[in-house]
C-alpha cells in the first residue's frame, strides 16, 4: 500500500476513533460541558475523568513516540518550543473563552456536524472563518514561521496581488 494511502487511512481511522470517544464521553453535548465548567453551581465532574484518561493515553503515546527517530508514516516530528509565547497563550485564552461561552470546541463541533446536528453550523462556520482569517493574515503556528500558502489559497492570492501592484 502506498504511503499516501496509509496516511489517509490512518487519519480516517484515528479521526473516527476520536469522534467516537468524544461522543461516548459526552464532549459533544454543550450542556454537559457547561455543567463541567460551572464549578460554583451544578458542577458535573464526569468530564474530569475523560481528561485524566486523555492525559494518561497521551503520556504513554508521547513516551513511545519520543523513542522513535521519525513518525511511522514519514516526515519528522515538530520541534516543540522551549517556553510558551504570546501567540500560544493568547490562542489558549481565546479557545478557553469560546469553549466556556458556547460549551463546544472544534472537535466536538465536527462530530455534531457529521451527526447532522445543524445547531452547531453557525459555530462551525465561524470556526472556519477564523481559520481562514488566521491563514490570510499569515500568522504561523506558535514558535514557527508561517507556512507558505498554496497558490490557490487566499494568502497566496493576496501576496500575488501585492507583487503585481509593486508593493
Amino acid at each position: 500500500m502506498r504511503r499516501a494511502a496509509k496516511r489517509w487511512l490512518s487519519a480516517l481511522g484515528l479521526g473516527l476513533l476520536f469522534g467516537l470517544g468524544l461522543g461516548l464521553s459526552g464532549m459533544t453535548q454543550p450542556d454537559k460541558v457547561l455543567a463541567f465548567l460551572d464549578v460554583t453551581g451544578a458542577w458535573d465532574p464526569s468530564l474530569a475523568l475523560v481528561m485524566v484518561g486523555a492525559i494518561g493515553a497521551f503520556f504513554v503515546a508521547f513516551r513511545v513516540a519520543r523513542r522513535r527517530p521519525a513518525p511511522l508514516l514519514g516526515g519528522r516530528f515538530p520541534r516543540l518550543p522551549r517556553r510558551p509565547d504570546w501567540r500560544l497563550i493568547g490562542g489558549a485564552a481565546l479557545f478557553g473563552a469560546g469553549w466556556g461561552l458556547a460549551g463546544i470546541c472544534p472537535g466536538p463541533a465536527l462530530v455534531d456536524l457529521g451527526a447532522g446536528l445543524g445547531d452547531v453550523a453557525i459555530f462551525a462556520a465561524a470556526m472556519v472563518a477564523g481559520m481562514a482569517l488566521h491563514r490570510l493574515l499569515g500568522v504561523g503556528v506558535s514558535g514557527t514561521a508561517p507556512a507558505p500558502a498554496a497558490p490557490h489559497e487566499p494568502a497566496a492570492l493576496v501576496a500575488t496581488a501585492r507583487e503585481g501592484a509593486g508593493q
